[in-house]
């Protein structure tokens, strides 16, 4: 027997759970209109201070070969944590190759690391891309556990003295606001 054959009415949705979710987007349009920035870059950027965990591992790229955070002692770095299951990972890797081809004569090199994923696939995606900078595979997602790693894309800058000072939560979607970072810790002393 249905609800209305009992007499009864059938349950009623809120109108305020649909309002919300009608309300929802026009929010967030409004303060991308008011502030100028994207929410979804600017809003998951935190301040830092953390001295950064020791990456080393096997590149994902053609020439193979190990890479390692001491390598780069003294440059401003960018640690890239992604996946290919990861589609705002995917998105992202444009822009960061971009910035990338911008800042790598100028002191800063950038550090990609696929987690927990399937290393042939990576390596395919990594050369799909064109993405040039070096890439760690870390199958067991162990280098995540050493960083304050909320989930993926997560990316940490590291100041020339070796410390995490910014890390953003979340998909980069504009290159504005990796170089805002970047130029303000390349100005700071070497």
């Amino acid at each position: 027997m249905t609800p209305r054959e009992a007499g009864r009415r059938p349950a009623r949705r809120s109108a305020g759970g649909t309002l919300a979710r009608a309300v929802a987007p026009l929010v967030l349009l409004a303060l991308v209109a008011c502030t100028g920035k994207d929410p979804g870059s600017t809003l998951g950027v935190s301040t830092v201070s953390k001295p950064l965990p020791q990456l080393s591992g096997e590149s994902l790229h053609p020439d193979g070969g190990d890479i390692s955070s001491s390598q780069y002692a003294g440059k401003v770095l960018v640690v890239n944590f992604w996946a290919t299951w990861c589609g705002p990972c995917r998105k992202e890797q444009g822009i960061l190759q971009g910035v990338w081809q911008q800042y790598k004569d100028r002191g800063v090199q950038f550090i990609g690391v696929d987690q927990r994923d399937n290393k042939a696939a990576a390596s395919a995606q990594v050369q799909d891309l064109g993405v040039t900078y070096p890439n760690i595979f870390d199958g067991s997602g162990a280098y995540a556990d050493n960083f304050d790693f909320v989930g993926l894309p997560d990316t940490y800058v590291v100041d020339r003295s070796g410390t995490i000072r910014y890390q953003v939560i979340g998909q980069i979607h504009s290159a504005a606001t990796l170089t805002a970072i970047l130029n303000r810790l390349l100005a700071g002393p070497a």
